[in-house]
């Protein structure tokens, strides 16, 4: 070693459990086609002959397998291989989220989160729309104004305009995070339409996006969307001071 070189990476070396070990392994065979979508693992005494581990070991390995979405673990069955989607991987954050939500700042940090999902969101739509697509957006505008007076019809039909918005990118983490948003954010949704005019003003904003994105226009859909999600956050600060 040259004298007075530097070690790049000094991170102290962790000292792993042994079900970690076992996690990675399985992980890694799945990954690797080993074990397919659907395939049944060894049995737990298999495991821990071919891992030389005990049964606590394997256990523990294969409840971390079940929360991370790779296996599905049934009372009295081997573990079976699932098939792991984004919307599995949105589902284990929800209690996460939702613990979040719950602490200071927490609906405000989800409201700058969603701000930038979905300006994105819009943004990409706006690329991407075919007439197809368009056609299907506008038709969830139209049930969105159809829905005007009926508060519960109105918020469904509010998150299917922005949901449709989500599916025109044609990206699967794009729609399983709207849905995930959709879900965590009820609360403030509701809240926010309590407010006088928000609905209307909703629906004006979901217009004007609609346009934008018809029209192509990345920049104006994106300029619409942030402009409609500021507008969302002053209805609920100011229906919840209510």
């Amino acid at each position: 070693m040259v004298s007075g070189a530097t070690i790049p990476d000094q991170r102290p070396i962790r000292r792993r459990k042994l079900y970690e070990e076992v996690v990675e392994r399985i992980e890694a065979a799945i990954t690797d086609g080993h074990y397919a979508p659907g395939d049944q693992l060894p049995a737990e005494r298999e495991l821990m002959e071919a891992y030389g581990v005990g049964r606590t070991a394997i256990r523990e390995a294969l409840f971390a397998l079940q929360r991370m979405g790779l296996i599905v673990i049934s009372s009295g069955e081997r573990a079976r291989v699932s098939e792991p989607s984004a919307g599995t991987m949105i589902g284990e954050l929800s209690g996460v989220a939702r613990y979040l939500l719950a602490r200071p700042d927490g609906a405000r940090h989800f409201q700058q989160a969603r701000a930038m999902f979905e300006v994105g969101v819009a943004r990409l739509a706006a690329e991407t729309a075919t007439p197809e697509d368009i056609a299907r957006l506008g038709a969830a505008l139209a049930a969105n104004k159809t829905a005007l007076e009926n508060g519960r019809g109105f918020e469904r039909t509010d998150v299917a305009f922005h949901f449709v918005l989500a599916e025109i990118t044609r990206n699967p983490i794009f729609t399983a995070l709207h849905t995930g948003l959709s879900e965590w954010l009820t609360e403030q949704r509701t809240t926010s339409l309590k407010a006088r005019g928000a609905a209307q003003a909703a629906c004006a904003a979901h217009e004007r996006i609609y346009r934008a994105v018809a029209a192509r226009d990345p920049q104006a859909a994106a300029e619409a969307m942030q402009a409609h999600l500021v507008e969302v956050g002053e209805y609920y600060w100011k229906a919840s001071d209510v």
